[in-house]
């Protein structure tokens, strides 16, 4: 047994079953023994690889698009470049890399990075070049116009979990049996925002909520609204949430997200409709998938071109990146994309209104 997993089990003890959120809060950033704060997760050598990791193209084509709204917006002499959960630095770098050539934009941009790990900020030092200032929460940042990138960040938020059970609900909480860590329910909880949910779902239907996601959707909008700018967020999920999507990654293969609390990475699918609305008033896109998205951006031609200079074990390396990114099978249909923007400017490439 684990030091954490033993830490969880004595919380029970004390004071009984705790949220899902809070035990993925606890897993995800413990001080000593948290996911966040003991590992890497990144990489092949992690237990998972991002969009930016697999192709530099991603990251240049999310970076060319936010110069494109800068640009529509007239061009801002001093804005807010900032990236939620920026991982090992390399979707900034790569816009950073991509953007040099749009001019006025890198002399304008100011590199926020919003980071809670120190580990993580340690790497990000080493890969992202210029000036960068760190924050631990998005509500530090300056006010200015926002031009902003989440990608997988939404996903690994702490959510509540709650069954339909009659006309309510019993929140499925993390408990202990036989002295391990076992999912349980509650006895019935009002839910005043869950109340529409009611015309959709059936008995023992399961709905997520991330208030947290919600706070930081609010205040990005806020921003947007307020100085402009634009976001872009990237990850999977969909509309709306139904279903069980809790889940737990390590060494690139699912584990039971119970088993070894602190050990592996614990994320559950966005509801991007909950994004959308605590957004407001920024205008939101429609969701696109990640392969129409990258698509109408242009990554095929982007991939020919690099593909000229390439040949061998690197030619099908590079093929087989653009394949992930885009095909309906990979992560062009699982991951979508949710724009953000002003009111009466227009929506980012890519993006439909």
């Amino acid at each position: 047994m684990s030091s954490l997993e033993a830490q969880l089990l004595g919380r029970i003890a004390e004071a009984g079953p705790m949220s899902l959120a809070d035990y993925m809060a606890t897993c995800l950033m413990h001080p000593e023994f948290g996911y966040y704060t003991t590992h890497d997760p990144f990489g092949t050598a992690g237990d998972f690889i991002t969009a930016p990791e697999i192709s530099q193209m991603f990251g240049e084509l999310l970076g060319l698009c936010l110069a494109q709204v800068w640009l529509d917006q007239g061009r801002p002499a001093r804005f807010l470049l900032a990236e939620l959960g920026p991982g090992r630095g390399t979707l900034m770098a790569d816009v950073l890399r991509a953007t040099r050539g749009v001019p006025g934009f890198g002399d304008a941009a100011e590199v926020h990075l919003v980071e809670g790990s120190d580990a993580l900020r340690a790497v990000q030092r080493r890969v992202i070049a210029g000036d960068v200032i760190w924050h631990d929460r998005v509500e530090s940042l300056p006010d200015g116009p926002l031009f902003l990138l989440a990608n997988e960040f939404f996903d690994a938020l702490p959510i509540r979990q709650f069954q339909r059970s009659g006309d309510g609900w019993r929140e499925r909480v993390v408990g202990a049996t036989a002295g391990r860590l076992a999912m349980g329910l509650s006895g019935a909880v009002t839910r005043p925002a869950l109340a529409e949910r009611l015309e959709d779902t059936r008995e023992g239907d399961i709905v997520e909520t991330c208030g947290p996601a919600e706070a930081v959707a609010a205040e990005i909008g806020a921003r947007i609204a307020g100085h402009g700018g634009a976001a872009l967020i990237v990850d999977y999920g969909d509309w709306r949430s139904l279903g069980d999507t809790f889940q737990a990654v390590k060494g690139h293969v699912p584990v039971d997200p119970l088993a070894e609390p602190g050990a592996a990475d614990l994320t559950a699918h966005v509801d991007f409709e909950a994004l959308a609305r605590a957004a407001s008033p920024a205008v939101h896109t429609r969701l696109t998938p990640q392969g129409v998205f990258l698509e109408r951006l242009g990554i095929g031609a982007r991939a020919e071109a690099l593909a000229r200079n390439l040949s061998g074990p690197a030619l099908e390396t590079h093929l087989a990146a653009y394949r992930r990114l885009t095909e309906a099978e990979e992560m062009g249909r699982l991951f979508k994309v949710l724009g953000l923007y002003p009111q009466g400017t227009t929506p980012p490439p890519g993006l439909e209104p």
